[in-house]
Parts: structure tokens; sequence; C-alpha cells
């Protein structure tokens, strides 16, 4: 058994002496481990760092076997991303929501078609790819059947105000049907429904705040798993941009007068 295809790396535990079990996402193998002869050595970690791009070539005996695996770097974009700790905490995201959501052996091939450029990208810099990641972890859960419908008002079939998606169903909701509800339900964010629009901290959290919903319920819950750690880190660091955004447009706090002759 043999296959070569490009590869995400998602996860590398070093095993034995030098050697690393690596988990891959490629297109038509899906989620696929194999044990890297010398993979956790000095001239190989950092190919198989999570988020990097190889081109891998996966041999076994049988097919249900680890398998020997084998690559060369093609992009590497977790040395990339080391410098900005907003793209290191998003392909850290990524990678660990893939390794555990994604069954193992199973071709998913949209989920990787739609991370590849998350990962090529992110040199750009994490704003700009961010949008684009939360619209794979949408992605994600319509390829394991917990698709999200944002297109019409879950109640009227209208496509137009459309403010709010239920947690019980995942559709969409009109702004005026939504609002007896408060915060119960979950804020859609312009972006998600059209990708072409501007997006900033704010609808960045509440459109992680809507995918984790799902995740979380679905995508982990049905495996009785929690969350990754590393994808709440990436939502915590979101809502820290979030307030500090929140902060600057409030501008600055208004400094007491001081009275000649008065005492406070």
């Amino acid at each position: 058994m043999e296959w070569t295809a490009p590869g995400i790396v998602l996860d590398s535990r070093p095993l034995g002496e030098g050697g690393a079990v690596v988990t891959l996402l490629t297109e038509q193998q899906g989620r696929h481990a194999g044990l890297v002869k010398g993979g956790a050595s000095r001239g190989q970690v950092a190919t198989w760092l999570p988020g990097n791009l190889v081109e891998a070539r996966w041999v076994a005996r049988l097919s249900d076997q680890l398998g020997a695996l084998s690559g060369e770097l093609v992009h590497p974009a977790a040395a990339l991303a080391m410098e900005d700790p907003l793209a290191l905490a998003l392909l850290s995201s990524a990678c660990a929501v893939a390794a555990e959501a994604l069954p193992e052996r199973e071709p998913h091939p949209a989920a990787f078609r739609g991370l590849l450029p998350v990962v090529a990208h992110l040199q750009r810099g994490a704003a700009e790819v961010i949008p684009d990641y939360i619209h794979w972890e949408m992605l994600l859960l319509a390829e394991l059947g917990y698709g999200l419908d944002l297109s019409r008002c879950a109640m009227t079939g209208d496509t137009g105000d459309l403010t709010h998606v239920s947690p019980k169903s995942g559709r969409a909701v009109r702004s005026d049907i939504a609002a007896p509800y408060g915060d119960r339900m979950l804020r859609l964010p312009p972006f998600l429904r059209k990708e072409s629009l501007p997006s900033g901290p704010a609808d960045w959290l509440d459109a992680l705040r809507l995918t984790s919903h799902f995740l979380a319920r679905d995508a982990f819950g049905a495996r009785h798993r929690p969350l990754p750690a590393a994808r709440q880190a990436l939502s915590d660091r979101v809502a820290a941009l979030a307030e500090a955004e929140r902060a600057a447009a409030a501008g600055p706090l208004p400094v007491p007068v001081q009275v000649p002759g008065r005492e406070d």
C-alpha cells in the first residue's frame, strides 16, 4: 500500500528514539497518521511542525497498519506564524480542530481545500485570514453533517435583515423575531453571509462564538470530547482584541477637574 500527496501537518508526537507519529490532512486520504523515522530529530523536526504544508509519501504492507511516512517541506507556515501571536493561535486552532473533529482515514476533500489557503496566506497577517478561517469552520461543520442554514429566516423565509442564529436549529433569524429572546440567540455577523464584506475583531468574536457553539455541541459533543484548548485560546485572543477596539473607540476617560481651594 502506498500513496503520495500534499498534506497539512496537524500533529506530531515523539515516539521512541528520534521517531515521531505525524498526523496529516490530505485531500483524498483525509486525516491520516504515519511513523516518521527521525521525525523528532534536529534535522527533521522543523518539517513536521503543525501547520506546515508537506509533500508526503506513506507506505505500509497492509492498509490498516500505521505505516511509514516521509516527506519534504513545501511551505513553512509554522515558522512564518511564530512572530504573530494571533497567526500562531489561529494555526494551532485550525490544526487541533481538524485533528480532533475529522474521522481517521475518511476523505473530506472540501475540508482540505478550504484549509489550504488559510495556511498558505497566513504570512500576510492573521487579520486578513481569520474570516477565511471562520468560513472554514462552517465548512467543516457542513462536511460532518452539521451545516448551518444562514440563507433565510427560519420563521418567515425572508432573506433580508438576518442578524441572529438559533442555537437549537442552526438557522438564521430576522432581527425583529430574535429581539424578544435577547442573549439566547447567537449573533450573525454580516461577513458570514457575504464574504466580501469587511469585518473586525468584534465580528470575528461573534462568529467564533457562533461556530464554537455548534462545534462543541455537535462535532465534538457527538464524540464526547471538549472543544480543543487551542480553539478556546484563539477565542480568548480575539476577545482581547475586540475589547481593545471598543476601548479605543470610546476614547480616553475624562480627566477630573480640580476646583481651586477644594479638597475631595
